[in-house]
């Protein structure tokens, strides 16, 4: 990685060995190695490691989980905030548990869209919950700093599964929960 940087600066007309640059080969290898970490961890059996059985049956819902990852298509960074639910069927996770799953999946080389479905795909295989929503919003690099360069403009997705798919009060219920300002 360290020879590719090299590679790179040198092919943008910059000079590897200047001053300021003598060190980005090696910081750069290990900041992409940390923002891909994702790829090294499997985010089902970190979810399995925070289960509890508990008789809670109502919406469990984690909010404004911030998020960070690379755009797939030109290696920028979008940033934002994941909104998770699920409502337990005898079984509740860590709420960190929760956060680390959107983590993981973040740190990977990633589009908004898989990302969203990915967190409630892995919480529905671990959880058997009665049902998921999860709702990402984030700005996006690639959007902002080259092409349109629109600078307030972001992107929602969501994924909603088992109740909240089904059930518009209980959807409605979850996007009111999002909705509020914090404490």
């Amino acid at each position: 990685m360290e020879k590719l940087t090299e590679l790179f600066l040198k092919q943008i007309g910059e000079d590897p060995l200047r001053e300021g640059l003598k060190k980005t080969p090696e910081r750069y290898s290990k900041a992409l190695q940390y923002l891909t970490s994702g790829y090294s961890q499997d985010a089902a059996a970190v979810l399995s490691k925070g289960i509890f059985h508990e008789s809670y049956s109502e919406i469990v819902a984690v909010k404004d989980i911030e998020v960070f990852s690379l755009c797939e298509h030109h290696l920028l960074p979008f940033y934002g905030k994941a909104h998770v639910a699920y409502i337990p069927n005898g079984k509740i996770a860590g709420l960190s548990k929760l956060a680390r799953v959107v983590d993981i999946f973040a740190r990977r080389l990633q589009v908004q869209e898989r990302l969203t479905e990915q967190v409630s795909h892995t919480i529905e295989k671990v959880l058997a919950p009665h049902g998921v929503g999860v709702v990402i919003e984030a700005y996006h690099l690639c959007m902002m700093m080259r092409g349109v360069e629109k600078q307030r403009s972001y992107t929602i997705t969501s994924s909603m599964l088992g109740v909240f798919r089904e059930d518009r009060r209980t959807r409605q219920e979850f996007m009111d929960l999002i909705s509020r300002t914090a404490l």
